[in-house]
């Protein structure tokens, strides 16, 4: 995910928004403060083998990143930061009751986001409060890893070391990915680009280990999620329809809560079909509203025209990301047709 407070801080004034980027400047400071190179954790005899293993990890996924995956050679992710919790931020999206329309907050650097990011998760908690008390739907997640666009070198946070190999690759990868292609105010392009290089990219670099059957099972596993996030992106589409509908407003929550509650009885009968599967479990325990239909439609939504587009150019990076390059550097308006056209 995309967090550039620090430079909005720099850059805009204001009263009403001055706590908030406060909040952004103490925790980048704060990460600054508590980074040490990887090369001296890996010296200190008081850090656990565990650790430094994940964090030679860390060094070899980098470098596989950089030499064949052509994403860029930065300083990020040569440093490593305890935080002492389990998220490094919390986003919060915010949708009116009856509408998917995300309300939006809008940077000099990286344009208008469709989140709203805090270092505490009570600071996340209190804002999501205000707009739920006006009737708003709201939804706020941890966040385990971030990126700053390159403008800061991002370290390895604590947040992700205990994630399985082929995801703690993913994420080093997906956030690396927002480095080489970024389009001003557009989460979304943004989101579902690193997502689709990070697949891909986990992939390759399995098999450049050598190891087949992992590649097997970190692919099935996408085909479920993938199965799910479908699900969850039709009971978008069919709530969209509702709300653009002339039904009265006393109906569309009734026939909304029947089609949350559809989805929620589909993701059990079909995820008991999956012996030991776990995703999206945490995201269906939470009453599912237009917020959090939102934050899944962020990294996923324009995926299938990414893989069509790395498709047309059979598998180079290089070229997908000139192309996608391109797509970034256009109107919103105009890419967004330029990717429903695939």
């Amino acid at each position: 995910m995309l967090w550039l407070w620090v430079a909005a801080a720099l850059v805009l004034s204001g009263c009403s928004t001055a706590g908030y980027y406060a909040q952004s400047v103490r925790g980048q400071m704060e990460i600054w403060r508590e980074s040490r190179s990887i090369e001296k954790v890996l010296a200190d005899p008081v850090v656990s083998d565990e650790v430094k293993n994940k964090l030679r990890l860390a060094l070899e996924i980098r470098e596989f990143a950089v030499d064949e995956l052509g994403l860029p050679d930065s300083g990020s992710y040569t440093d490593f930061v305890d935080l002492d919790r389990p998220y490094v931020v919390w986003s919060v999206f915010v949708a009116p009751e009856l509408s998917l329309e995300p309300e939006e907050w809008c940077f000099l650097v990286v344009g208008c986001v469709n989140y709203r990011g805090y270092f505490a998760k009570q600071d996340a908690l209190d804002f999501a409060q205000r707009y739920a008390e006006q009737d708003y739907d709201v939804y706020v997640g941890g966040v385990p890893a971030y990126s700053t666009l390159g403008w800061f070198d991002d370290p390895v946070p604590n947040t992700i070391l205990g994630y399985a190999d082929e995801d703690f690759a993913g994420l080093i990868i997906h956030e690396l990915a927002h480095q080489a292609v970024f389009a001003k105010g557009d989460t979304v392009f943004n989101e579902s680009f690193a997502t689709t290089v990070e697949r891909i990219g986990v992939a390759r670099w399995l098999t450049a280990r050598g190891s087949l059957s992992r590649i097997g099972e970190y692919q099935r596993r996408k085909s479920r999620d993938d199965a799910i996030v479908a699900m969850v992106l039709e009971c978008r589409d069919r709530l969209e329809a509702l709300y653009s509908s002339d039904v009265s407003d006393a109906n569309k929550r009734i026939e909304k809560r029947r089609l949350i509650g559809e989805l929620k009885d589909q993701y059990t009968k079909d995820t008991s079909k999956w012996p030991a599967y776990w995703g999206y479990k945490h995201w269906f325990d939470n009453p599912i509203n237009n917020a959090q239909l939102l934050s899944v439609a962020t990294y996923n939504d324009l995926i299938p025209a990414f893989d069509k587009l790395l498709k047309k150019y059979d598998g180079d990076l290089s070229r997908f990301y000139q192309a996608a390059g391109e797509l970034a550097d256009m109107e919103k308006s105009q890419r967004k047709h330029a990717l429903d056209t695939l």
